[in-house]
């Protein structure tokens, strides 16, 4: 994690968030026989050959980079999917659900199965038009929280690495405006608060002298 003392770094760095997203399941299709693989986080297998199962997405890249297995793109990271979204996110002001580690696993997915996914070129392509228009949308929000008095703002469907980026910025902007509406508070009932008047006892009478 990024140390504290910088205030600009992110609080993940790209490394680490992969590293979380390495625990996605994902399909593969193996072509091994091998009894199941017990792990902390879950018993994997039994492995037959061309028998599909799910397994995380470390486990899977392991095995593939071992020649020992095929892996299925997901579900979403089909052409008609991702155009669909695509569409969706430029026509709507908000933004449309996707897996919290979309950007991780389709990265990781490019850089060790490519030639499991069918037309990747396109499909990286679609990934990354995607990415675009989502941070063209984060960029006009952290716009309204620049301009207008905001105390908090919701961004829902926002993915691991978006959340990841706009943190910082969203936190140091709200924590000004909090400290500034705070100060205007105060300076405004500073304003409204009179002096106290002394009381009108009326004239003083004279004392005599004796």
């Amino acid at each position: 994690m990024s140390s504290a003392s910088e205030p600009h770094a992110s609080a993940f760095s790209a490394a680490e968030l992969e590293f979380l997203a390495e625990d996605e399941l994902i399909e593969i299709v193996p072509n091994l026989r091998m009894d199941p693989l017990n792990f902390i986080s879950g018993d994997f297998g039994p492995f037959r050959p061309q028998i599909a199962t799910q397994v995380p997405l470390w486990l899977a890249v392991a095995l593939k980079k071992r020649g020992k297995c095929t892996i299925r793109a997901p579900e979403w990271m089909s052409i008609d999917k991702l155009s669909q979204v695509l569409e969706s996110e430029r026509d709507s002001e908000k933004f449309q659900p996707l897996p919290f580690h979309y950007v991780e696993i389709s990265r990781l997915l490019f850089d060790h199965a490519r030639e499991d996914i069918p037309d990747i070129y396109m499909v990286r392509s679609l990934v990354e038009d995607i990415k675009d228009v989502r941070f063209h949308k984060i960029g006009t929000g952290l716009e309204i929280i620049s301009k207008e008095r905001t105390y908090a703002l919701r961004l829902k469907n926002l993915s691991a690495m978006e959340a990841n980026i706009v943190r910082p910025f969203v936190t140091r902007a709200l924590e000004t405006l909090y400290k500034l509406g705070s100060s205007d508070m105060i300076q405004e009932s500073d304003t409204n608060r009179q002096p106290p008047q002394a009381m009108n006892r009326g004239p003083r009478r004279q004392l005599k002298d004796r």
